[in-house]
């Protein structure tokens, strides 16, 4: 399938319809951060890397591990994974963990869920391009917003920059909720682009969950020599509307009746 901008939003929504159904039966968590930055996960994997013998053209970490479930959902898009290992997911024995974990799996290439390191393991991957003299791979980092809460965040920023390495973007999924509040009330993160514009990245500002606006941010300038940092906004939950905005879903699984409900707003949005 040619992703574009007229079947993004419906093809996002059926991921969405589908990871519902696997949260329930799973009876796992963290859907409202699955459901934040899965356009981004989507997008990435859908027209930037491609697979050929199982190998990629570009790295990829999800430092916010614990939103696995749309990695592995992208990953199922693309045949990377069977229906059969995704239905597994959560299960006992399972190889497919609420947080990520590349064991046994395809286009999975490093566990994360401890926050703050993901980054650090993205400035090693990019730094070793260089190194190597690969200049066409790229590296993609997604990070949570309260994961920038961690001090290894910054230190790595700190090392993207003083080694330019331009090969290297980082996405924030940037829904303004963490664990158990907002992410102002916990710790600001504001003034969020001058922070990382201090640190000598380049920044783009974007809408987490627009074609268009993905599309324009995903154009690399080779001749940047910085490297790139896509404050992405997105709304926690988004898709279902007892969901968006609502902190209850970092944590909890829903109940028959909000299944129903959370189904009936899915399917709504796909014949818009």
């Amino acid at each position: 399938m040619i992703l574009n901008k007229k079947n993004f939003f419906k093809e996002g929504n059926k991921l969405r319809l589908k990871i519902l159904e696997i949260i329930h039966v799973s009876k796992a968590s963290h859907i409202g951060s699955i459901y934040s930055c899965l356009d981004i996960i989507f997008f990435i994997y859908s027209k930037i890397i491609k697979f050929k013998k199982k190998k990629s053209n570009h790295d990829f970490v999800l430092s916010k591990g614990h939103a696995g479930l749309a990695l592995y959902t992208c990953l199922n898009k693309i045949n990377m994974i069977s229906d059969k290992q995704l239905n597994s997911y959560y299960k006992n024995g399972s190889k497919l963990s609420g947080h990520v974990s590349h064991y046994g799996i395809n286009g999975v290439d490093f566990s994360t869920g401890s926050l703050g390191h993901g980054l650090s393991i993205g400035c090693g991957l990019a730094y070793g391009n260089v190194l190597n003299n690969d200049k066409k791979r790229l590296t993609f980092v997604v990070l949570s917003d309260g994961e920038c809460d961690e001090g290894s965040i910054w230190e790595a920023a700190l090392f993207a920059s003083h080694f330019k390495l331009n090969n290297l973007i980082c996405i924030i999924d940037y829904n303004k909720l963490q664990s158990l509040d907002t992410v102002k009330k916990t710790m600001n993160l504001e003034p969020f682009e001058k922070k990382w514009q201090s640190f000598g990245w380049s920044v783009k500002k974007i809408n987490g969950h627009n074609f268009n606006s993905l599309s324009r941010a995903f154009k690399i300038n080779k001749k940047n020599k910085k490297p790139l940092c896509i404050i992405a906004n997105t709304v926690k939950g988004k898709g279902v509307s007892f969901m968006e905005k609502n902190i209850l879903w970092h944590y909890r699984s829903p109940s028959k009746e909000e299944l129903y409900q959370a189904r009936k707003d899915l399917t709504k949005r796909l014949k818009i």
